[in-house]
């Protein structure tokens, strides 16, 4: 499997930044109140991250050798895919609340440091979690195979 391309990262991020402007104004000229997140949701972002590299842990001791006891392959592909995932929806997360904070930042009238904080923050958890995830990505790469060993020619 690839690692994950910052192309695709940026793809995501791209189609956040649209998705939540484009929301926000949506429900703005519709009369409605704007999304914010919640602060707790930038604490949130940056713990699965964590624990999304302490899930890609025990893998990368046996990558290393370090530890001995196998490791199951479906445990190593769920973090694995656990870890591309969550590297993109933190792009895509971290857009969006980008989209979201330059909206707000755009009016005419200074929105309040209440909306402004929790946003730039789900921006930073959001960014936490992609590099965090893309950490955990790189721990479940396995090592590159020895290519001095070639077979022997045949006469």
């Amino acid at each position: 499997m690839r690692r994950t391309s910052p192309a695709t990262l940026l793809i995501a991020a791209v189609v956040g930044v649209l998705a939540g402007w484009l929301l926000d104004d949506a429900l703005a000229g519709a009369g409605r109140s704007v999304i914010v997140p919640p602060a707790s949701l930038a604490v949130a972002l940056a713990a699965i991250g964590v624990v999304l590299v302490l899930l890609a842990l025990p893998i990368r001791r046996v990558v290393k050798g370090t530890r001995r006891e196998p490791i199951d392959p479906f445990y190593a592909t769920r973090v694995v895919m656990l870890a591309k995932a969550s590297a993109i929806t933190g792009a895509l997360l971290a857009g969006a609340a980008g989209g979201v904070l330059l909206f707000l930042l755009s009016r005419p009238v200074a929105a309040g440091v209440g909306s402004v904080l929790p946003t730039a923050a789900t921006i930073a958890g959001a960014l936490v979690l992609t590099a965090l995830a893309l950490v955990a990505e790189a721990m479940c790469q396995l090592p590159p195979d020895d290519e001095e060993q070639e077979p022997a020619a045949s006469s």
